[in-house]
């Protein structure tokens, strides 16, 4: 009896044990896990700033201002984006309800607006009422789920919404509906039909862009295992590997959109799983776009979606989601590597391609935006175009200040705007910038530590900026500010330290390639400048075809400027510019026209690049690697 008693007890106590070695390994496991997604970030040059601690004015500002303002408060929510999923009764097509609350999910936190906290709340819970047992949520019917185009599409950017909600909002409920998303899809994965790409003429990595980002973003904020391993098993993301392929081919290889997700997905997989050949693509696509003609002046990229070299800017050019994917590729590009060189990339798309594809009233967006001729207004408020052009939007605010794994605080973007951080020591750090920026380089930034603390601050010098000086409280500073590098003033800082940055603004003519060859586009710091006919009408130019409006002849020598245009923006530029009609005279005699050039988010623009007489006063493209 007794000795049955001691047997049972040891067996008791054994099993005790084993269980608390099995807690430990489970918790050292969960811990390594969960270490896994904190530490993920130690590879990055740069960390963002929370979008919280962040607020935006000049003309990135208006730009976040009036797509809330103007766009979302303006979308017939219940009818576009949330009646689809309650129904289910659809057999194909995309909505972007996922994307969207991304958006919305980043704008509440910027904002901190509980109206736009309570908007968001209210979509994200209309969509989780939406959600089956089995863990699916979207608009099709039962017959058509999982297997029919967009449906994965579509779920994988509900996950990454609503991941991104918990992000922010750390919102258990909104988080466990995206772990059961997932798991749908997880469970169902290995039943695709066989021959299902050939049928669809659809490639699998271009039918679900944004899944694999979205599952590693529920493995970084869950640390299951599971997540991670749907990537590397699965989908083999650490092997995908596929060239530029020129044109729109059957199943979409060559989707600049589709191609840069991946892109994406394999720097996200890199962080935690640092082998170099997930940067190889990622370096092929910014050697096409910048060593190969891949992007136009304007900073887009391809035509009718997909890569193209031959630098033609007129008709369907620069696709909403490739323009919002190429500034979210360059910014991961950015944070990796502390390369000035993207953040010139970034400000050029966003002050160009970015701001072009919007109405100046902030109401409507775009799905192209040409050069050349005529430019259109998407109809809907649902699909890609719109609501990726929201989501980068909303990730504005967190491209402009950056810090190191130095301690030091970077300025990428040059914008009025105020951002709060603290050193690693704890130090808050207030950041304060006052300029018009991009109308003049003037940039005054007032630094302010809750104590006097030693940092470095880090100026990006953008690459076509020569002649650039810093002053620190009035003294000029012996920096070697290189254009196309960030320089870097170590100091000790005080409360109400000024730094002024002093960037030269001069006119330029930068040269054409391939198609445009032989032709010019007129630039000022990061903004191109475009001719709109209706903005000239004594000169009957609305009758001239664009390619007939590209053979006017600039006189360079003669331009003015910048003047106020508040047709576009409050201090939005324009300038004056003498020219000749199309002819063979020398040129040499009174201008047949002086023509009213606007920035290039004019919605009238018609023509970009235009003929010159003497090119030698033309200078290459500074973002272009010219082979």
């Amino acid at each position: 009896m007794n000795q049955k008693r001691y047997f049972n007890r040891y067996i008791f106590a054994k099993q005790c044990f084993i269980a608390l070695i099995l807690f430990l390994v489970f918790s050292k496991c969960q811990k390594q896990e969960n270490k896994t997604g904190s530490t993920a970030k130690e590879t990055e040059a740069f960390h963002t700033i929370h979008l919280g601690k962040v607020k935006v004015y000049g003309e990135i500002g208006r730009r976040i201002d009036i797509t809330l303002q103007e766009n979302i408060q303006n979308i017939d929510t219940d009818k576009d984006f949330i009646s689809p999923f309650l129904k289910k009764a659809d057999n194909g097509g995309f909505t972007g309800i996922g994307m969207y609350i991304e958006a919305l999910a980043k704008f509440a936190a910027y904002t901190n607006d509980s109206q736009i906290i309570a908007y968001k709340n209210y979509v994200i819970n209309q969509l989780i009422s939406a959600q089956l047992p089995d863990g699916y949520i979207g608009a099709f019917r039962p017959e058509n789920r999982m297997w029919s185009l967009w449906d994965v599409h579509e779920m994988g950017y509900i996950i990454f919404g609503l991941t991104t909600d918990y992000q922010y909002f750390k919102n258990e409920k909104t988080l466990q509906a995206a772990v059961k998303i997932a798991d749908y899809i997880l469970d169902r994965w290995s039943t695709m039909p066989q021959g299902w790409e050939k049928e669809t003429r659809v490639n699998l990595h271009e039918a679900v862009t944004g899944l694999d980002r979205a599952m590693l973003a529920l493995y970084y904020h869950t640390g299951q295992r599971r997540f991670l391993d749907f990537c590397i098993n699965q989908k083999a993301l650490q092997d995908w590997n596929l060239d530029i392929e020129i044109g729109r081919r059957v199943g979409l290889d060559g989707h600049v959109y589709g191609y840069l997700g991946m892109c994406l997905a394999q720097l996200e997989l890199y962080r935690f799983l640092p082998q170099e050949k997930l940067l190889k693509q990622s370096e092929k696509a910014m050697d096409f776009l910048t060593a190969k003609d891949g992007m136009i002046i304007s900073g887009e990229a391809g035509q009718w979606e997909t890569w193209t070299d031959d630098q033609d800017g007129d008709h369907a050019l620069g696709e909403t989601c490739a323009t919002a994917y190429q500034i979210r590729f360059y910014e991961n590009l950015l944070r990796l590597t502390g390369k000035s060189e993207y953040g010139d990339l970034m400000e050029r798309t966003i002050y160009n391609a970015l701001f072009a594809a919007q109405s100046p009233d902030g109401r409507r967006i775009r799905y192209y935006t040409p050069m050349a001729g005529s430019r259109e207004y998407f109809k809907d408020d649902t699909y890609c175009c719109p609501n990726n052009y929201r989501r980068i939007i909303s990730e504005l605010p967190s491209m402009i200040y950056y810090k190191n794994q130095n301690g030091g605080i970077g300025i990428n973007l040059y914008t009025a705007s105020f951002a709060t951080t603290n050193l690693p020591d704890g130090t808050s750090v207030d950041l304060k910038q006052e300029t018009d920026y991009p109308n003049s380089g003037k940039v005054e930034i007032t630094v302010s530590p809750s104590q006097p603390s030693p940092f470095p601050l880090i100026l990006r010098i953008p690459a076509w900026a020569k002649g650039a000086s810093v002053r620190v409280n009035g003294e000029v500073l012996n920096l070697n500010a290189v254009p196309g590098n960030f320089v870097s003033i170590n100091r000790q800082w005080s409360k109400g330290d000024k730094v002024l940055l002093d960037i030269p603004m001069d006119w330029r003519l930068v040269k054409g390639r391939k198609r445009q060859s032989g032709r010019v586009a007129v630039m000022r710091g990061p903004v191109l400048f475009c001719l709109n006919p209706e903005k000239n009408p004594e000169y009957g130019l609305e009758q001239l075809t664009p390619d007939d409006l590209g053979r006017i002849l600039l006189d360079f020598s003669s331009v003015k400027g910048p003047f106020t245009d508040n047709s576009l923006r409050s201090d939005g530029m324009m300038c004056k510019i003498g020219a000749w009609k199309e002819g063979w005279g020398m040129s040499d005699g009174p201008h047949d026209m002086e023509l009213l050039l606007t920035e290039f988010s004019d919605p009238g623009c018609q023509a970009t690049y235009f003929s010159i007489a003497d090119s030698s006063i033309a200078v290459d493209d500074e973002l272009v690697k010219i082979q």
